[in-house]
């Protein structure tokens, strides 16, 4: 049975959600266990236990908290060294990304990145990584000896409660001035509006097709109505007209929304990637051709200034505050 080492990350507070989609897919592979370093809530290991983990690698010294990556590379290279998983998964953000990076060039091993799906054949890790914004599909059959190092996109993975529970194992914290070179000084959390976008049921996203920043607000009435995230075409967000931690695409956030509704969005290939996924894909624009619809369940054809008001009215009077 393979072993299959998966780090989890916390963040502001909580454990990110990457961390347990990578851990529910690790459990039906093989033997999952999971890494947790620094400051984690009090129920941490046993969620990481229901999500799938056997064995929870533990240490919360704070310097995981007071430096970057340098102090988890030390402790994970370590891990490998004694443990000797078949593999060690990391989601793709900005912290597994550092870490990942570092320890392929310690171990002098290649890293996959981008993994969308993963299997186990004939002994072999097979990793399916999308391209071309998803448009393909490509197969990885990683064969080399020794610990393969793979970085999960988001959303590739459902994270499944099992019910189990982990025993934890208490690794010593890392030292050495060469680790704590880079110290943070700052956290600066952005104000969060509606839902978590990764984590939303309902999603409502707006493109160049509003025309300007102002009407965007049409966006986030819909999204509130809705109990829904607001999103962005890439588009919007280098015009500045929002944020980019509203980005869905190749480059933004991936979403799998029960509901994804595109507004004044045409549709393009590096857009889709981050939300094809989703359940029931609904758009609205005046171009017939646009190759959103060829992805939408349900299309309208139609100028998103007269249909969404109608839209926001209509529900104001279902909801019987209009």
């Amino acid at each position: 049975m393979a072993k299959l080492l998966v780090y989890t990350e916390v963040s502001q507070g909580k454990l990110v959600s990457i961390g347990l989609e990578i851990l529910s897919r690790a459990a039906q592979l093989g033997e999952a266990e999971a890494i947790l370093l620094g400051s984690a809530p009090d129920d941490a290991v046993q969620t990481l236990g229901n999500y799938g983990a056997k064995t929870v690698y533990r240490c919360a010294d704070p310097i995981f908290d007071q430096h970057l990556a340098a102090p988890a590379v030390k402790v994970i290279e370590d891990l490998i060294s004694q443990q000797k998983p078949d593999a060690v998964l990391f989601g793709t953000t900005y912290a597994g990304r550092d870490i990942a990076s570092a320890l392929s060039a310690r171990l002098d091993s290649g890293a996959l990145t981008d993994v969308g799906e993963l299997e186990i054949e004939d002994g072999s890790f097979v990793a399916t990584i999308p391209a071309l914004g998803a448009s393909y599909q490509n197969t990885a059959t990683i064969t080399n000896a020794g610990t393969k190092l793979m970085l999960v996109r988001p959303k590739a993975f459902e994270a499944r409660a099992v019910g189990g529970s982990a025993r934890v194992e208490d690794v010593p914290a890392p030292s050495g001035a060469d680790l704590q070179r880079v110290l943070v000084t700052n956290s600066v959390v952005e104000k969060a509006e509606g839902p978590q976008l990764e984590e939303a049921n309902v999603v409502v996203s707006g493109g160049r097709g509003l025309k300007s920043a102002e009407h965007f607000q049409m966006v986030r009435d819909l999204a509130e109505l809705m109990g829904g995230a607001v999103g962005a075409t890439r588009a919007i967000v280098d015009a500045g007209w929002v944020p980019y931690s509203l980005q869905v695409g190749q480059t933004g956030k991936s979403v799998k929304p029960s509901i994804y509704i595109a507004l004044g969005i045409s549709g393009a290939i590096q857009h889709l990637a981050g939300m094809k996924g989703s359940n029931t894909i609904i758009a609205v624009n005046t171009d017939p051709d646009a190759p959103i619809f060829k992805n939408a369940d349900f299309g309208v054809v139609g100028d998103v200034f007269k249909v969404v008001p109608q839209l926001i009215e209509e529900i104001k009077k279902r909801k019987g505050s209009a």
